[in-house]
């Protein structure tokens, strides 16, 4: 299993990788990237069993590489949460549209990211 962390944001990615270590997922598991042009070369040569994707960011944002990672065979029906600021309804419709599994808006109180992320694992993963 590898959970596929994007976002601009070097403080954002630590503090979901640092969530998912705290809920038992392994160190080996997590896997952390800049922007979506680098989420797509990384989930190229790794198989992704999530993903975690940030919306604005350089080079490829995060509605784009949702819209590229859902074309590619592999990846039809992986799980993907979008986790970002954009809270209109229409950003939330866009993002549902291109393949987004599950949508959390910025700043997340508590643990409802955790909730969603916990449902697209198997149990004991990485316990």
């Amino acid at each position: 299993m590898t959970i596929l962390v994007i976002d601009d944001s070097s403080v954002m990615r630590r503090i979901h990788s640092n969530m998912l270590l705290e809920h038992g997922v392994a160190q080996s598991f997590i896997r952390e990237a800049a922007d979506g042009k680098e989420a797509l070369a990384i989930a190229q040569a790794t198989p992704v069993s999530l993903f975690l994707v940030d919306w604005n960011m350089p080079k490829l944002d995060g509605l784009e590489f949702v819209k590229a990672i859902r074309a590619m065979p592999t990846y039809t029906s992986t799980p993907i949460i979008m986790i970002t600021s954009e809270a209109a309804k229409y950003n939330v419709m866009d993002a549902i549209n291109a393949g987004v599994t599950n949508y959390v808006v910025k700043p997340i109180k508590g643990d409802a990211l955790w909730k969603k992320i916990s449902l697209h694992l198997e149990v004991g993963a990485g316990k």
